[in-house]
């Protein structure tokens, strides 16, 4: 099967790509560095010529929720139009777990936006949930950090590896259409500053870690089980360990 892959060339997408071609299917990767912008629309139509399913992974990076709505407004409108076009039958939307759990995050408000596009577009869609990858820690302390040491909230996660949600968005995106979430999730909850501190010593690098909510960029609302998955999300194979082992052969 032909599949294009929103965002095709950024870390989830890669994996995706990859996964495609492992079940044998035929993946088109879509973004800027193959000529396409999916906020204006350019290099859509022809991007999706032949195309049985979307997968889209694109991300975006705003600390403002009227940036982050608008963003994801627009590229999803410009998609879901061009599939339309296209004959795609199948969009499959990569979002987050607990992303209505969370109001002040401007990303999630984004994502929201993201969601109800597809729930209420034509395209026949599904949409997989996932938590936070094993390097969200790593990435909160690159956010918080200074002389002085790095902020991470005691946020209690269940991360999942990159690899394991690019081979589940593979396999729904070649199946029919299931019109609701289905929520993917690592096999074990971590503490996030446990998380920061075991990944910084597996690379190596020493930084003062101070947990606490306050100058964090995470709201406290995201306390307790709020980032937990359901009890009916898809587990992941891959452990937090494993991933370490990779993380500690760097350089």
């Amino acid at each position: 099967m032909r599949v294009a892959v929103i965002g095709g060339t950024g870390l989830v997408g890669r994996h995706t790509v990859d996964a495609l071609r492992a079940k044998g299917h035929e993946p088109v990767v879509v973004s800027r560095r193959t000529g396409v912008d999916v906020t204006t629309g350019a290099g859509l139509d022809a991007a999706l010529e032949g195309v049985a399913a979307v997968i889209d992974v694109v991300s975006f990076e705003s600390a403002e929720r009227a940036a982050a709505e608008q963003f994801f407004a627009a590229e999803t409108e410009n998609l879901l139009i061009a599939e339309q076009r296209a004959g795609v039958g199948h969009h499959v939307l990569l979002s987050i777990v607990g992303v209505d759990r969370v109001e002040g995050n401007a990303h999630y408000a984004g994502k929201r936006v993201q969601e109800a596009l597809v729930t209420d577009g034509a395209i026949p869609w599904t949409i997989v949930a996932a938590t936070e990858f094993f390097d969200f820690a790593a990435q909160v302390v690159g956010w918080t950090r200074t002389d002085a040491g790095a902020v991470v909230p005691p946020l209690l996660v269940q991360p999942v590896a990159v690899a394991d949600v690019a081979d589940l968005l593979a396999e729904v995106a070649v199946r029919k259409p299931v019109g609701r979430t289905i929520e993917i999730a690592g096999p074990e909850t971590h503490d996030l500053v446990d998380m920061a501190r075991r990944t910084l010593t597996a690379r190596g690098d020493e930084v003062r870690l101070i947990a606490s909510w306050r100058d964090s960029p995470l709201g406290v609302e995201m306390a307790g089980d709020v980032r937990l998955p359901g009890d009916d999300a898809r587990i992941a194979p891959t452990t937090f360990e494993t991933w370490l082992a990779t993380q500690s052969k760097r350089g």
